[in-house]
Formats: C-alpha cells, structure tokens, sequence
C-alpha cells in the first residue's frame, strides 16, 4: 500500500490490530469466502468489500431490514411474481415419506445396540438428514405453504414433529414469523444470538461447541429471550408427541426413540445440512449483508431453503417455486454474494477469526420507534416544503 493508501485506510479508522501484523488491506486474510454470480461494480466477487468486523460486539446498524424494500421493487419490476405465490400440494406427501422411512428405521433398529457402528450410521447418515428435512418441513408449513388452511397447516406440523421426539412446532411457528417481521431486532428475533454467547463462546472452542450443539441453542434460547403465550396447539403438540413417544416405547422399546433423538441432535449439529443455520444470516467477507443464499444439490434435501434471499423476499412462495422466483429476477438475486457450500461454512465460522458469534447484525430494541420518528420527521418536513411552496405559488398568482 502506498503513503497515500496508508493516509486513506488511516482516515477511514482501519483497526489494524486485526489483522496479525499486516499493514495493508490485501494481507494476512481469509479468501473470500461468498460468490457473486453476476459481479457488480461496487462488489467484484473476489475482493473484500471492508475490513473484518470487530469481534467485542455485534454490527449494530440503524437501517431498515432490506427484504421489504426488495419484495417491493421485484414486484414493480415482475409484477407475474404473484402467480408463484401460494400452497404446495407435493409438501404433505413429501413429509408422509419421510415420516415413514424414519419410522420404518427406527423399528428395524430396535434390537440394534445405540453405540454399534451401524446404529451410529444409520443415525447420522439416515436419521439425521430426515430429521433435518423435517425441521424445514415444520419451517415451509409454519408459513402456510402446505395447505390453504391454517388448522390443516398446523395438524401437518405436529405430523412432521413426531420422529424428532421432541414437541417444538407450535413454538417454532410464532417465533419464526416474528424472525421474519422483526429481523435483526433485538429482544425479538430469537434467531440472534445473546450477549451470552457472544462473551462465552467467542473463540474457536467456542464455536465448536455452538457448531457441535446447535439444535439446543436454537431449541433453549428463545424461551430464555422471548416467552411466549400459550395456546391449543401447544398442548396438542405435546400431548401428541408424549403419547407418541410413550407407545413407540412401550411397544419397540427405548432404542427406537434413541434412535430418533439421536438423529435429531446431530441433524442440528455438525452435519451437511446444519451449515444453513449458520449461511443464513451471519456476516462474512466485511459485508453489511444480513442474508445468504444457498443455490448448491443440497437444497434437494432441504426444501430449498438455501434459496434463503428469496424466502424472505417472499415467504409466500413455496418451496418448489423459489428457484423460478430466482430466474424471474436474475437482476436482484445474481447480484448478491451467496455462499457456495453449507459445509465449509461449518468450517470457515470455526477456524476463521474474521467470522464468529459477533458476526451478526443487530437493531436496538428501539429501533422501530426511533424509525418510525425519523419518517415522520421527513414527512413533516415534506408537507412544510411543499405548504411553503404553495404559499410562493399563490403569493405569484396574486
């Protein structure tokens, strides 16, 4: 870097102590991690858009959420985009099979030693991967996206439930809809992590051990955060899935439901397809980005939830239809850097120190009060302009 270059990053309050000794911006960091599919002037795909975030806190910012603004302009744009929208049919039969080949195994299991080799494969390679294609099943029908109506939706999801062996779909539903409305919010979108974590769990064994136990963080963090109110599907979900539990016991016996929590733990931890827990919405490659995208097979197995840019876009579009929502808008979605696999995504948020529980952004509690005073502001503001023209206008007339 030259004298100049030095001045600039000097002026611009480039904390070096990031970077190991390097006294430019081109040394001593990770490769890019995200890709572009179409490069832009502004982000090449390749280069670092910034330098790495500070890794004491979280990126606290002060903007709106950016998939609003986006849905409205892909609207104007494609305005065809409300023929995507609306119920899968295929969704019901999809989880009836999974349901089934998890059952299925589970009783072939049941004279199976739990720390066999084969037992432990199964879990990880069969009962993991179901399960996880489960929890995005509960994830598509939370949005209503199996049936047109909202009982058959939510009689669905505690179908799906069962081989997790654990009630959560009714939770899930009431925070996962207030992690799209209030995204990044504090106090209110339990997807963040709390300050907690960021203090305990902020170095490399740190985040082995939030990669190693995902599931129960994203299971015991929103109750700690935010409770909820109870209503008649959470005790159908429980009674549903106590009963459930207790008959596969007492008629296959207890390796049967090892089997199926065992393979709901390590579909939540380092498995292929818990590397989306973490794509989605954690920052990489010093960007203000919010929200990544996934287009790997993977989401084959997952309901296309990689498509994750797309979803909360539109969350009224299912999960067949996303890729077309891609295509129909190349121009919005080819543009923003996604991650090429959910993999490494594990690995690179464990080894890198450019990455880690800081890295996600935040809006303070207060945030859409003090929004809200600043667009009324602006309005006032507008309406005195244009009260003082008309004012000028009339004055001219006389």
């Amino acid at each position: 870097m030259t004298v100049k270059g030095d001045a600039a990053a000097s002026a611009a309050g480039v904390d070096f102590s990031y970077f190991g000794g390097a006294e430019s911006l081109s040394e001593g960091r990770s490769p890019r991690r995200t890709t572009v599919a179409s490069p832009t002037d502004k982000d090449d795909g390749v280069s670092h858009v910034a330098p790495p975030q500070n890794p004491s806190d979280f990126l606290w910012i002060m903007t709106e959420e950016p998939h609003r603004s986006r849905r409205m302009a892909i609207m104007k744009a494609h305005p065809e985009v409300t023929k995507l929208m609306g119920h899968e049919p295929l969704t019901k039969y999809v989880v009836i099979g999974v349901v089934s080949i998890q059952l299925i195994t589970a009783y072939l299991l049941r004279n199976t030693h739990p720390l066999s080799p084969l037992f432990m494969l199964c879990v990880y390679v069969i009962g993991a991967t179901a399960n996880h294609n489960l929890f995005l099943a509960i994830h598509e029908i939370t949005h209503n996206l199996a049936f047109k109506g909202i009982r058959a939706n939510k009689a669905l999801a505690v179908f799906a439930n069962l081989p997790i062996g654990v009630p959560y779909s009714a939770a899930f539903k009431r925070y996962h809809l207030e992690h799209h409305k209030y995204l990044g919010e504090d106090g209110i979108d339990t997807d963040l992590p709390t300050q907690v974590e960021l203090i305990c769990l902020n170095n490399v064994l740190g985040k082995v051990f939030f990669a190693t136990f995902q599931i129960f963080f994203y299971a015991l963090r929103p109750g700690f955060v935010r409770t909820q109110q109870l209503t008649q599907w959470h005790l159908w979900n429980l009674v549903t899935e106590i009963t459930f539990d207790y008959i596969l016991v007492k008629t296959c016996g207890a390796r049967p439901l090892i089997y199926l929590l065992a393979s709901s733990f390590f579909a939540g931890s380092l498995h292929p397809l818990a590397g989306h827990f973490i794509a989605e919405h954690y920052v990489w490659d010093g960007l203000n980005q919010e929200t990544y995208s996934y287009y790997g097979p993977l989401n084959w197995l997952a309901y296309n939830v990689g498509y994750h840019n797309e979803h909360h876009d539109f969350p009224s579009v299912a999960w067949t239809r996303l890729p077309a929502l891609r295509r129909l808008a190349p121009e919005f979605y080819d543009t923003i850097p996604s991650h090429p696999s959910w993999p490494m995504v594990i690995v690179n948020f464990i080894r890198d120190p450019e990455v880690g529980i800081f890295a996600r952004v935040k809006r303070p509690s207060d945030f859409r009060e003090k929004l809200a005073a600043e667009r009324a502001a602006k309005d006032d503001s507008a309406a005195k302009q244009a009260e003082e023209k008309g004012g000028d206008s009339d004055e001219g007339k006389e």
